[in-house]
């Protein structure tokens, strides 16, 4: 038996109190007359030895009384086998998981309480000496640092439930950083947690430093039924007035069980549209086919909704989009003036088509553009060429038609920019194309089928092309030999189209296919990489990219929601503002971003992480396995007392509490003796 505080056993020496007190004690005698003293001897005999054997039984209670109590005091315990004693200051890491997946019930409360409930006993299982620090997924900055024992307790009464997410293996190693500045050598690290199997990223390397304990605490839910709307995504990439856009729902059936008439429903500008049920297959995923029509133009906000329980975090999506007043599209050329492009778009009053010649571009205004072509330029000067790939970074597009007589060179260098193949040698030779690519967007949906009847594009010359496998070219339209008729490169956020052969109608009829060249022009426009992101998640997607219209440097931009209005950390990149919002947003929801006392500039939606719509646990045989013998898996009951578990696991088997009850017993057998024997 060994003891937490030896010292306290230097109390055992008040044992000599009640012995002195037993030995000095002399009772005064009180004399009786008899009448008859004949028994007088007997009776004075037999009240002396009981006398006796009560002060002996009184001074023995009082005895044991005093050595349960400095025993209580000292602390004693049976030291577990091949367990190590710690003794002296502790510092201890707990990290409570508060993701909404700890929202799921357990057998009588939510996941959450039985998780602060542990977190609470394994607390008063140390001393008040000792230094804790408590971390939930919300990682704030009062959680990364060392606190007492009642301000822990403190904290644990404080933890709610986040839509923040993260590994177990980032909390691990803010643990490890927490601790790392304690005091005390013996430092200890608790996680308590569903040990979901998409968090639970734990490796040998975050368990490698030995002077640190890792335990790890399961908790398990009864609940294993989920079905969530994944996420939704438009067709095209850019939605237009009067125009009707396919949006594509995913749906995503979680539990072992197939679900049937799962209630669709979609929420446009508070609007709600009934979209009938699905039937989703065990652990599998079903898709809807949902036709928008846009009837104004501006920002729009949207809800798809299904009913599920019992986990509902993730029955919402909510996504936003916004329609242009406008398609811009640049025309550039050496006259100034584009007939063809002209021709396509004037009869649509959706699209506005502006030429300007290469010798007067305003390059501050290409922003404003979704699709740039580029005809009958003989020369692609450096400014130019920098600006348009500035251009396709940013998400536009950019077509390119070399005329007969280009400059080589100047479009080498074009291509090299773009990391695209490069012109060559121009050949005039009779090619038709054979190849359409209808899985691109492009062509995409464009004819009801394919056959022979479609008319291809014809040219009497064209540029040879390199065909480096290293540009990642993707094959628009291609000739009958193999050659590229019209390849597009992948460019940042946006693409270039590169035609090898000149636009001119005397050598190209692509002009006057109608059924071709129209619909190729109309996509093109369409789908600039420029559209915003729909939707966003929340913990995921912190930075936020907004056109930058601030007039001054005072000027702020600012982020209102249902709930809450605030500033978020904001930095001008050249027209560009970028936003960062970090863990600022809490719930799902709109967004509205706007400067001070102006109008909305953009609307964002966010969404929950639907990292805890899978229900999928490891039990604490997959997690011994996990850890092996690098960390400790408590495996207890609902009715376990974690503040004891904890304790005889440190310390081994704790005795205090037994020299306290045989302290008071010995107390009450005293008490007894005096009140009840008489002599």
């Amino acid at each position: 038996m060994s003891f937490v505080y030896p010292s306290f056993l230097l109390g055992l020496l008040a044992i000599a109190i009640p012995i002195i007190i037993h030995l000095f004690y002399f009772r005064r005698f009180k004399k009786v007359y008899f009448t008859n003293v004949k028994f007088l001897r007997e009776v004075k005999e037999e009240t002396s030895s009981r006398s006796r054997l009560k002060h002996l039984l009184v001074l023995l209670s009082r005895i044991m009384a005093l050595v349960g109590l400095v025993l209580a005091f000292a602390q004693p315990f049976i030291p577990q086998k091949d367990a190590e004693v710690k003794k002296g200051k502790k510092a201890v890491s707990l990290f409570v998981d508060n993701s909404y997946s700890m929202s799921s019930m357990s057998q009588d409360v939510p996941l959450l309480d039985k998780a602060k409930q542990r977190a609470r006993e394994i607390i008063d299982a140390y001393s008040v000496e000792d230094e804790f620090q408590l971390i939930t997924n919300d990682f704030e900055g009062r959680h990364q640092r060392l606190v007492s024992k009642e301000d822990a307790l403190s904290l644990v009464d404080e933890i709610r439930i986040t839509p923040a997410v993260k590994e177990l293996s980032k909390a691990i190693s803010r643990q490890k950083q927490a601790l790392s500045l304690a005091d005390g050598e013996n430092k200890a690290i608790y996680i308590i947690s569903d040990f979901q199997k998409n968090i639970t990223d734990i490796t040998e390397k975050d368990l490698t430093d030995t002077t640190v304990a890792v335990t790890l605490i399961p908790l398990q839910s009864v609940q294993k039924r989920n079905v969530s709307i994944d996420t939704c995504w438009f067709e095209a990439p850019v939605q237009m007035m009067n125009q009707t856009n396919s949006l594509i729902v995913k749906v995503r059936n979680l539990s072992d069980e197939d679900v049937d008439d799962v209630r669709l429903t979609l929420s446009l500008d508070n609007q709600v549209k009934p979209l009938g049920n699905l039937s989703v297959k065990a652990q599998s995923e079903a898709y809807d086919t949902v036709n928008v029509t846009i009837l104004r133009t501006g920002w729009h906000e949207s809800r798809l909704s299904i009913t599920d329980f019992p986990v509902q975090f993730d029955d919402d999506y909510f996504f936003t989009f916004h329609v242009a007043d406008k398609i811009r599209v640049l025309a550039i050329n050496q006259s100034g003036t584009d007939k063809y492009l002209n021709a396509v778009f004037g009869e649509n009053a959706y699209f506005q088509v502006e030429n300007q010649s290469s010798g007067r571009l305003d390059y501050s205004k290409f922003k404003d553009y979704q699709l740039i072509v580029a005809t009958d330029l003989k020369n692609i000067s450096s400014g130019l060429t920098a600006e348009l790939k500035q251009f396709a970074e940013n998400g536009g597009n950019v077509l390119v038609f070399p005329p007969v007589g280009a400059n080589i060179s100047s479009y080498k260098s074009f291509g090299n920019a773009f990391q695209a193949n490069e012109l060559e040698a121009y050949e005039t030779k009779d090619r038709s194309v054979s190849y359409i690519n209808i899985s691109e967007y492009t062509f995409n949906d464009v004819f009801e089928r394919v056959n022979n009847n479609i008319k291809l594009p014809e040219t009497k010359g064209n540029y040879k092309m390199t065909r480096f496998a290293s540009r990642g070219e993707e094959v628009i339209l291609r000739y009958r030999d193999g050659s590229t008729y019209l390849g597009k490169y992948k460019t940042g956020k946006g693409n270039l189209f590169l035609c090898s052969a000149p636009l001119d109608v005397k050598v190209n009829n692509l002009v006057r296919n109608g059924e071709i060249f129209v619909p190729m022009l109309y996509r093109l426009s369409i789908s600039s990489g420029k559209q915003d992101k729909i939707a966003y998640m929340i913990g995921r997607d912190n930075v936020l990219e907004a056109d930058n219209r601030a007039t001054d440097a005072e000027t702020v931009f600012k982020l209102k929601g249902s709930k809450e209005e605030f500033i978020p950390e904001q930095k001008s990149v050249g027209q560009k503002a970028i936003l960062t919002v970090d863990n600022t947003i809490k719930d799902a929801g709109f967004y509205d971003l706007f400067l001070e006392k102006d109008k909305t500039l953009a609307k964002y939606a966010f969404n929950y992480d639907r990292k805890e719509s899978r229900l999928e646990y490891l039990n604490e045989t997959d997690l011994e396995t996990l850890v092996g013998e690098q960390a400790d898996v408590i495996l207890s009951g609902a009715d376990t007392n974690f503040t004891e578990l904890i304790g005889e696991r440190s310390r081994g088997i704790i005795l205090w509490k037994w020299c306290l009850i045989v302290a008071l017993l010995f107390l009450l057998i005293e008490i007894l003796l005096l009140r009840f024997w008489k002599v």
